[in-house]
């Protein structure tokens, strides 16, 4: 049977037992939000949940953010699923735009955030969610906004076995584990 969401590929290179379900109130997300979300990000709130890769030591890498507003990855950060997305379209508006992507700011959604710091993002200009490209606002890049043809879970995948080049982000996910938010707190 195929897997739509990718997730299957997903949790055979990346360990799910630090992981929790976040049992999403999806209706209320869509509702702040104004759209549907992606399958392979609910799937993956479903195994995973909100939370960071981190390295043995602890420091964490990427963070993972949840839909609902000021809802917190790691105790101790300040990093909001809502304040990301403000500073991804700020800066677009800021800079803008980038040569080559015509994207109205109100089209860029944020689902990630790495110590780099990086912002991992949708662009939602498609109506079908499971359509939307990844952004990324590499600080580190050559190009400010990089968008990759694939979803969430892909472009986690494609990162974790190093096959994006070159590689769009400030931290290497090759040897981080993920970690939930709770775990984290414990």
């Amino acid at each position: 049977m195929e897997d739509p969401t990718g997730i299957a590929a997903l949790t055979k290179i990346l360990p799910s037992d630090l992981g929790a379900d976040e049992e999403i109130d999806w209706p209320a997300a869509e509702a702040r939000w104004g759209t549907r979300f992606p399958r392979d990000y609910m799937a993956f709130m479903s195994i995973y949940g909100a939370g960071e890769f981190v390295s043995a030591d602890g420091f964490g890498g990427l963070g993972i953010l949840m839909p609902l507003p000021k809802e917190r990855v790691h105790p101790l950060s300040d990093e909001t699923f809502e304040d990301e997305t403000e500073n991804a379209r700020s800066t677009w508006e800021m800079l803008g735009g980038q040569e080559g992507l015509d994207i109205d700011p109100q089209h860029i959604l944020a689902w990630g955030v790495t110590s780099g710091p990086d912002i991992l993002c949708w662009l939602t200009a498609d109506p079908d969610p499971d359509q939307w490209p990844v952004l990324v606002w590499g600080r580190h890049t050559d190009e400010d906004f990089t968008l990759f043809g694939c979803g969430m879970v892909e472009f986690l995948r494609r990162l974790i076995l190093d096959e994006h080049d070159p590689y769009p982000l400030s931290v290497n996910l090759s040897s981080l584990r993920y970690v939930h938010r709770l775990q984290q707190k414990r």
